[in-house]
This record gives structure tokens, sequence and C-alpha cells, in this order.
């Protein structure tokens, strides 16, 4: 029997991305953000869910791509990677899907400098690039955002 992998869709920009379902622990309407200085580029700030201070991140900013305003239509996508919990801002949020593991390729596969981008999965609509919470910040960004966080 095959193995699936169920994933969270969400849209960013125009393009798909995608969570392990397991990974995400809810999904937020848009709130406001508190800014955190010395983050790392690709942290928006933090929010408070349920008493616990949590970074906000932009696929936008990681990916380089133009600036856009938060709007209040937006989500936040709540996450739980080993190293720490993320919220993910999204554009909107597509649902749940369930594909077979064999329709993802593997970022490895494609390009490098990529880090983190686990796989790909083809769909009808297009291309939808999962994304690898545990390597979503470099070693560097990772203790930067530590920082940040403890002189908050």
């Amino acid at each position: 029997m095959d193995s699936l992998i169920r994933l969270v869709l969400l849209k960013v920009d125009g393009q798909t991305y995608a969570l392990h379902l397991a990974a995400v622990d809810r999904v937020l309407r848009m709130v406001e953000i508190t800014p955190l200085p010395g983050a790392p580029d690709a942290v928006e700030g933090v929010v408070n869910v349920r008493g616990e201070v949590v970074p906000i991140v932009s696929i936008r900013r990681r990916l380089g791509l133009a600036e856009r305003a938060v709007g209040a239509s937006d989500s936040l996508v709540v996450a739980r990677g080993r190293a720490r919990r993320l919220a993910i801002i999204a554009e909107s949020v597509l649902g749940v899907v369930e594909r077979p593991a064999e329709a993802v390729v593997g970022s490895g596969d494609l390009a490098r400098g990529i880090q983190h981008i686990e796989g790909v999965l083809k769909t009808s609509d297009g291309l939808v690039l999962i994304q690898d919470l545990e390597r979503f910040f470099s070693p560097e960004e990772a203790q930067s955002l530590d920082l940040a966080l403890e002189r908050r």
C-alpha cells in the first residue's frame, strides 16, 4: 500500500505552498502583529497565541517577493517544527489534500539554495512548494531570532 501525505495548502502571491497537516496546530484570522527588533528579515513580528509568543514569518519576505501590506482578510497558519512554533502569513488557506508520498519530488532533485523547500507536488492547478519548517531559518537566523525573543 502506498504511503499518503496530508498537506495544508495556502496561497502567497498567487503561488500555492503547503505544510504537513501533522505540523499545523490551527489557522487563525489575522491579528495585529507586534514588531520584533533584531529578528531575521523573514520575521514580520510576533503575536500571542494562548499565552505563547509566536514568531510570524513571511514566505513573501523569505523568497524576496514584492512587499505587500498584511491585510485583515489574511490568515495565520500556526505550525510547529521540532525547534519552535511559527505562524505563516497566508493570503488564503485552500484546505487539506491527501496525495501519495511518491508524488512529491524532493527539492534536492530540483535546485540548490532553496533549503526551506522540502519538495514539490505537481497538481492539476500547478506546482505546490512544500515548506520545511525545520530549515526555514539558517542556523544564524535561528540564533538571531532566539536573541530577539529573549530581549523582548
